[in-house]
């Protein structure tokens, strides 16, 4: 993972954080992105913030090669996400607007969930009437494979209780599996 990568997910509406960031549910930035992935990978993983400016702030380093994000309080519900080195390199090609990374599958850990992202544009910043916001509960994304998609849904409107497609079509089109109950 590039040094990079923080700050250029600072210009993505989803994923640009506060550097104040005490997060929107009270909780400190560092229980906040913990609650992102299972505690074996969360607690050793590094945890950063990222002001609107994109400068970066490490608060903790971490020893295994994931990188945490708290919740963005400036999106509808709780975002706190954690993602593999793959799942970084995939991350900052979408943010720059690349191809991804060919064979690099990675994963990203959103289980807090997420309500802040279109279905169907990847760079949508809110809503509109053509975009298919959705509300996804607890989930994990596998990112950088077009082969694992085969067989999923990717109609505009998914049931984001099973499996499906978002962004299909684009480069960036990944699979999102449901992990838990979506939330209201």
């Amino acid at each position: 993972m590039t040094s990079s990568l923080p700050i250029l997910l600072a210009g993505a509406a989803m994923l640009a954080l506060t550097a104040s960031a005490v997060t929107a549910q009270n909780k400190d930035p560092i229980a906040s992105a913990e609650a992102a992935a299972p505690a074996a990978i969360s607690s050793k993983a590094t945890i950063v913030t990222v002001d609107t400016k994109g400068a970066m702030t490490v608060l903790r380093k971490g020893t295994n090669g994931w990188t945490c994000m708290p919740d963005a309080p400036d999106t509808p519900g709780p975002d706190p996400m954690c993602y593999d080195a793959n799942a970084g390199k995939w991350a900052e090609a979408w943010i720059s607007h690349k191809p991804p990374p060919a064979g690099a599958v990675g994963v990203m850990y959103m289980l807090e969930g997420g309500t802040d992202a279109s279905n169907t544009d990847p760079y949508a910043r809110k809503p509109t009437a053509t975009n298919a916001w959705i509300n996804t509960g607890p989930h994990i994304m596998i990112v950088g494979s077009k082969d694992i998609l085969a067989g999923y849904p990717a109609g505009t409107t998914p049931d984001t209780s099973a499996p499906y497609v978002m962004w299909a079509g684009t480069p960036y089109a990944h699979l999102m599996v449901p992990v838990g109950t979506t939330k209201p």
